[in-house]
Protein backbone atom coordinates (compact mmCIF):
# COMPACT_ATOMS: atom_id res chain seq x y z
CA UNK A 1 0.00 0.00 0.00
CA UNK A 2 1.18 3.22 -0.96
CA UNK A 3 1.90 6.31 1.94
CA UNK A 4 -0.80 8.03 0.49
CA UNK A 5 -3.07 5.21 0.34
CA UNK A 6 -2.50 4.59 4.13
CA UNK A 7 -5.55 5.11 6.86
CA UNK A 8 -2.71 7.07 8.96
CA UNK A 9 -1.65 8.85 5.84
CA UNK A 10 -5.17 10.62 5.92
CA UNK A 11 -5.59 10.30 9.99
CA UNK A 12 -2.47 13.01 9.84
CA UNK A 13 -3.85 14.84 7.02
CA UNK A 14 -7.44 15.28 8.98
CA UNK A 15 -5.64 16.18 12.29
CA UNK A 16 -3.91 19.29 10.34
CA UNK A 17 -6.70 20.38 8.30
CA UNK A 18 -8.64 20.31 11.80
CA UNK A 19 -5.68 22.20 13.43
CA UNK A 20 -5.46 18.81 15.75
CA UNK A 21 -1.64 20.21 17.33
CA UNK A 22 -1.53 16.72 19.71
CA UNK A 23 -3.33 14.04 17.25
CA UNK A 24 -0.97 15.08 14.19
CA UNK A 25 1.74 14.64 15.93
CA UNK A 26 0.81 11.47 17.41
CA UNK A 27 0.10 10.38 13.91
CA UNK A 28 3.32 11.72 12.42
CA UNK A 29 5.39 9.85 15.21
CA UNK A 30 2.86 6.92 14.31
CA UNK A 31 3.90 6.82 10.51
CA UNK A 32 7.64 6.73 11.18
CA UNK A 33 7.85 4.47 13.84
CA UNK A 34 6.22 2.45 11.12
CA UNK A 35 8.98 3.09 8.73
CA UNK A 36 7.19 5.19 6.31
CA UNK A 37 9.54 7.52 4.42
CA UNK A 38 9.78 11.26 6.69
CA UNK A 39 9.52 13.60 3.40
CA UNK A 40 6.78 11.02 1.75
CA UNK A 41 5.00 11.72 4.94
CA UNK A 42 5.14 15.39 4.38
CA UNK A 43 4.85 15.37 0.37
CA UNK A 44 1.87 12.96 0.41
CA UNK A 45 0.04 13.66 3.70
CA UNK A 46 1.01 17.12 5.24
CA UNK A 47 1.28 19.28 2.20
CA UNK A 48 -2.30 18.77 0.86
CA UNK A 49 -3.75 19.38 4.10
CA UNK A 50 -1.98 22.52 3.95
CA UNK A 51 -3.03 23.03 0.60
CA UNK A 52 -6.78 22.33 1.28
CA UNK A 53 -6.50 24.44 4.27
CA UNK A 54 -5.56 27.88 2.40
CA UNK A 55 -8.45 26.78 -0.41
CA UNK A 56 -11.00 26.71 1.98
CA UNK A 57 -9.72 29.80 3.47
CA UNK A 58 -9.76 31.82 0.09
CA UNK A 59 -13.36 30.52 -0.36
CA UNK A 60 -14.00 31.95 3.43
CA UNK A 61 -15.13 28.99 4.52
CA UNK A 62 -12.14 28.59 7.62
CA UNK A 63 -11.08 31.82 8.63
CA UNK A 64 -7.21 33.22 10.26
CA UNK A 65 -7.42 31.38 13.59
CA UNK A 66 -8.23 27.96 12.24
CA UNK A 67 -5.02 28.48 9.41
CA UNK A 68 -3.04 28.99 12.79
CA UNK A 69 -4.12 25.86 14.18
CA UNK A 70 -3.51 24.03 11.05
CA UNK A 71 0.08 25.66 10.63
CA UNK A 72 0.82 25.01 14.22
CA UNK A 73 0.37 21.13 13.48
CA UNK A 74 2.28 21.04 10.34
CA UNK A 75 5.29 22.65 12.52
CA UNK A 76 4.62 20.03 15.39
CA UNK A 77 5.00 17.19 12.85
CA UNK A 78 8.08 19.15 11.58
CA UNK A 79 9.74 18.59 14.36
CA UNK A 80 10.11 14.86 14.30
CA UNK A 81 10.44 14.62 10.59
CA UNK A 82 12.80 17.06 9.94
CA UNK A 83 16.03 15.50 11.68
CA UNK A 84 14.70 12.05 10.18
CA UNK A 85 15.35 13.92 6.53
CA UNK A 86 18.44 16.17 7.65
CA UNK A 87 20.02 12.54 9.02
CA UNK A 88 20.22 11.64 5.22
CA UNK A 89 22.31 14.76 4.31
CA UNK A 90 24.44 14.17 1.54
CA UNK A 91 28.31 14.41 2.92
CA UNK A 92 29.53 16.72 0.08
CA UNK A 93 28.52 20.23 0.09
CA UNK A 94 26.77 20.53 -3.63
CA UNK A 95 26.42 24.50 -3.42
CA UNK A 96 25.24 27.66 -1.30
CA UNK A 97 21.53 28.65 -1.79
CA UNK A 98 20.27 31.78 0.05
CA UNK A 99 16.88 31.01 0.39
CA UNK A 100 13.06 33.39 1.48
CA UNK A 101 9.60 34.82 1.18
CA UNK A 102 9.81 37.95 -0.42
CA UNK A 103 8.77 41.31 0.78
CA UNK A 104 4.77 41.15 1.37
CA UNK A 105 4.37 37.69 1.94
CA UNK A 106 4.73 36.01 5.23
CA UNK A 107 4.08 32.57 3.99
CA UNK A 108 7.05 30.22 4.56
CA UNK A 109 5.70 26.48 5.21
CA UNK A 110 6.49 25.74 1.27
CA UNK A 111 9.72 27.57 1.05
CA UNK A 112 10.90 25.90 4.47
CA UNK A 113 9.78 22.87 2.71
CA UNK A 114 12.17 23.76 -0.08
CA UNK A 115 15.20 24.91 2.66
CA UNK A 116 14.81 21.53 4.39
CA UNK A 117 15.14 19.11 0.96
CA UNK A 118 17.85 21.67 -0.47
CA UNK A 119 19.58 20.70 2.68
CA UNK A 120 18.99 17.15 2.64
CA UNK A 121 20.51 16.82 -0.70
CA UNK A 122 23.70 18.45 0.39
CA UNK A 123 23.24 22.28 -0.38
CA UNK A 124 24.53 24.86 2.38
CA UNK A 125 21.11 26.74 2.92
CA UNK A 126 21.03 30.37 3.94
CA UNK A 127 16.94 31.20 5.56
CA UNK A 128 15.95 34.00 5.36
CA UNK A 129 12.81 33.88 6.80
CA UNK A 130 9.98 35.57 5.05
CA UNK A 131 8.64 38.91 4.54
CA UNK A 132 12.16 39.61 3.17
CA UNK A 133 13.45 42.88 1.44
CA UNK A 134 14.29 42.60 -1.95
CA UNK A 135 18.22 43.94 -1.26
CA UNK A 136 18.68 41.37 1.66
CA UNK A 137 18.49 38.74 -0.74
CA UNK A 138 21.90 40.18 -3.00
CA UNK A 139 23.26 41.31 0.15
CA UNK A 140 23.49 38.03 1.48
CA UNK A 141 23.81 35.95 -1.08
CA UNK A 142 27.35 38.23 -1.69
CA UNK A 143 28.37 37.68 2.24
CA UNK A 144 28.07 33.76 1.35
CA UNK A 145 29.22 33.57 -1.92
CA UNK A 146 26.11 32.10 -3.21
CA UNK A 147 25.60 30.06 -6.29
CA UNK A 148 21.48 30.21 -6.42
CA UNK A 149 19.12 33.13 -5.00
CA UNK A 150 15.64 31.22 -4.18
CA UNK A 151 12.79 33.14 -4.12
CA UNK A 152 9.44 31.94 -2.69
CA UNK A 153 5.90 34.21 -3.07
CA UNK A 154 2.48 32.49 -2.53
CA UNK A 155 0.33 36.10 -3.06
CA UNK A 156 0.24 37.81 -6.77
CA UNK A 157 0.62 41.04 -4.64
CA UNK A 158 4.46 39.88 -3.72
CA UNK A 159 5.14 39.32 -7.40
CA UNK A 160 6.42 42.97 -8.46
CA UNK A 161 9.45 42.45 -5.51
CA UNK A 162 10.31 39.65 -7.03
CA UNK A 163 10.59 40.99 -10.54
CA UNK A 164 12.51 43.94 -8.32
CA UNK A 165 15.19 41.39 -7.32
CA UNK A 166 16.07 40.47 -11.16
CA UNK A 167 16.16 44.32 -11.44
CA UNK A 168 18.18 44.97 -8.87
CA UNK A 169 20.56 42.51 -9.61
CA UNK A 170 20.85 43.70 -13.21
CA UNK A 171 21.54 47.25 -11.96
CA UNK A 172 24.20 46.25 -9.44
CA UNK A 173 25.98 44.39 -12.93
CA UNK A 174 25.55 41.18 -10.73
CA UNK A 175 22.75 39.61 -12.73
CA UNK A 176 25.43 36.55 -14.14
CA UNK A 177 26.78 35.99 -10.44
CA UNK A 178 23.29 34.37 -9.34
CA UNK A 179 21.35 31.50 -10.37
CA UNK A 180 17.72 32.75 -9.57
CA UNK A 181 14.89 30.13 -9.02
CA UNK A 182 11.54 31.06 -8.13
CA UNK A 183 8.21 29.07 -6.94
CA UNK A 184 5.21 29.28 -4.82
CA UNK A 185 1.73 29.21 -4.82
CA UNK A 186 1.40 32.86 -6.83
CA UNK A 187 4.70 31.43 -9.42
CA UNK A 188 3.84 30.04 -13.01
CA UNK A 189 6.51 28.44 -15.27
CA UNK A 190 5.63 30.36 -17.84
CA UNK A 191 5.80 33.59 -15.65
CA UNK A 192 9.23 32.64 -14.03
CA UNK A 193 10.59 32.34 -18.02
CA UNK A 194 8.99 35.62 -18.47
CA UNK A 195 11.25 37.29 -15.85
CA UNK A 196 14.08 35.51 -16.98
CA UNK A 197 14.99 33.75 -14.03
CA UNK A 198 17.03 30.40 -14.82
CA UNK A 199 14.98 28.02 -12.14
CA UNK A 200 10.95 27.71 -11.41
CA UNK A 201 10.02 24.86 -8.86
CA UNK A 202 6.40 23.44 -8.46
CA UNK A 203 7.43 21.95 -5.68
CA UNK A 204 10.05 20.72 -3.09
CA UNK A 205 10.97 17.84 -5.97
CA UNK A 206 11.24 19.69 -8.66
CA UNK A 207 13.20 22.54 -6.74
CA UNK A 208 15.82 20.52 -5.86
CA UNK A 209 16.18 18.80 -8.91
CA UNK A 210 16.40 22.39 -10.92
CA UNK A 211 19.24 23.38 -8.24
CA UNK A 212 21.29 20.43 -9.23
CA UNK A 213 20.84 20.85 -12.58
CA UNK A 214 21.92 24.56 -12.45
CA UNK A 215 25.26 23.48 -10.51
CA UNK A 216 25.80 21.17 -13.34
CA UNK A 217 25.37 23.54 -15.50
CA UNK A 218 27.36 25.64 -13.22
CA UNK A 219 30.47 23.38 -12.86
CA UNK A 220 30.31 22.30 -16.92
CA UNK A 221 31.07 26.18 -17.62
CA UNK A 222 34.07 26.20 -15.84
Amino acid sequence: MSISESNLCKELHDAIVSGDVERAESKAKEMLNKGFDPYNIVKNCMTPAMKLVGDMFSKMEIFLPEVMMAADAFQACMKHIEPKILSRKAELIVGKVVIGTIQGDIHDLGKNIVALMLRANGFEVYDLGRDVPVGEFIKKAQEVNADIIAISALLSTALPYVKEVIKLLKDLGLRDKFFVMVGGGAVTKEWAQEIGVEGYGENADEAVKVALELMKKKKMKK
